[in-house]
């Protein structure tokens, strides 16, 4: 009876209809496969242990060859830091101030490294007889000091006397002053002609006259304004009044109007 039942069935004789009717529905709902992804599912499910197998010998290759590349750019750096090391060796072989010292990274033995402190204390006991050797050498009575002394001591006289004899040739600065004189004469019948030629007459070292006027000062009186230039140090105004006065018969009195150092 059940095998009648499946003779009459067709359901799995049409089961890549059911397929297709599936694979449409999902599509449907998420979108097609992309046909890459299907090649690379069907890809993977037909490479076995021998795809496998040829991706890891391509890895041990690419890594070999990198090893490779690593190995030939350790060594350019290691030649490039010997030549470096050899030109800075030269460069301080060159220098004043060059000390050898030996490298990092060699191996130094305790006994070799006593030598240097052995040679060092040696050195010190040796300094003190050549300081002493040295010391036999001075001159305790300073002979040598006092012919210096002496020596320096004569040229800067010598300066100092050069010095004294420019300054002495450079001519100083003369001290002069400006001065405006009131001359007044007794009444309006004076000469003031005469009396100007008496005023201008008077002559000293130092003293230079000036431009001159006649001022009104009332009743018809005139008084003569004059400017004169004097060096101080020469010429003061006691002794220009003294010699103006000198003039009785045409001065009454002499005034300084105006006083002014140049």
């Amino acid at each position: 009876m059940a095998t009648s039942f499946l003779v009459h069935e067709k359901i799995w004789f049409d089961k890549f209809k059911y397929d297709d009717a599936e694979r449409k529905f999902y599509e449907q709902m998420n979108g097609p496969v992309p046909v890459s992804s299907r090649q690379s599912t069907n890809t993977s499910s037909s490479s076995g242990p021998s795809g496998d197998h040829s991706e890891l010998v391509t890895r041990i290759s690419n890594l070999e060859a990198e090893n490779r590349s690593l190995r030939s750019v350790i060594q350019d750096l290691q030649a490039t830091i010997s030549r470096l090391e050899t030109r800075l060796c030269t460069l301080e072989k060159c220098s004043p101030s060059y000390r050898p010292l030996a490298p990092q990274t060699q191996y130094v033995s305790p006994m070799q490294m006593r030598e240097p402190f052995t040679a060092t204390a040696t050195k010190k006991a040796a300094t003190p007889a050549e300081d002493d050797e040295e010391d036999d050498d001075i001159d305790l009575f300073g002979s040598d000091d006092e012919e210096e002394d002496k020596e320096a001591a004569r040229l800067r006289e010598e300066r100092l006397r050069q010095y004294a004899e420019k300054k002495a040739k450079k001519p100083g600065l003369i001290a002069k002053s400006s001065i405006l004189l009131d001359v007044k004469p007794w009444d309006d019948e004076t000469d003031m002609a005469k009396l100007e030629e008496c005023v201008r007459s008077i002559q000293l070292d130092g003293l230079v006259w000036g431009g001159s006027k006649l001022v009104p000062v009332g009743y018809g009186i005139r008084k003569l304004q004059i400017q004169c230039v004097v060096e101080d140090d020469k010429v003061g105004t006691d002794i220009l009044e003294e010699e103006i006065t000198k003039f009785e018969d045409y001065v009454q009195s002499v005034d300084i109007a105006a006083f002014n150092k140049i």
